[in-house]
């Protein structure tokens, strides 16, 4: 069980065209390959890394949208192996997660809350994917 590496981080944008404008036009990070996840977003890259999500509205999201103190942070992901030995982890530890497999690559996702409410995000490569 290993997190290998900072995978990305996701902000809730209060005004989704007005945020990628601000890291494509002044910060230069280009707009790429994002997966069919029905809502609206873009993926931004550092080289080939989809480093900065910008995620819309999504259904039943009801959570206000106006900028905080530290912004409007979604989530941290990390990029992982060892799925079968976090879900033990997880499960001795009795942390509560979700999943969800991504359409088109089959990476899995487990979704988890830190002690401090923050959503990470584990990232497993689709050969330890399952089904």
């Amino acid at each position: 069980m290993g997190l290998n590496a900072l995978n990305h981080f996701t902000i809730r944008c209060a005004d989704l065209e007005r945020t990628r404008a601000f890291y494509t036009e002044v910060l230069g990070l280009p707009v790429g390959d994002r997966p069919p996840l029905g809502f609206p977003g873009y993926w931004l890259y550092c080289g080939a890394i989809p480093t900065v999500h910008l995620i819309g509205p999504r259904e039943g999201d009801d959570a206000p949208r106006a900028t905080g103190p530290t912004g409007l942070f979604d989530h941290i992901a990390f990029s992982c192996t060892g799925l079968a030995a976090m879900r033990a982890s997880l499960a001795a530890h009795h942390v509560p997660f979700t999943e969800r497999i991504i359409p088109r690559d089959r990476q899995t996702q487990l979704f988890l809350h830190d002690p401090d409410g923050i959503a990470v995000e584990l990232n497993f490569p689709p050969n330890e994917t399952i089904g």
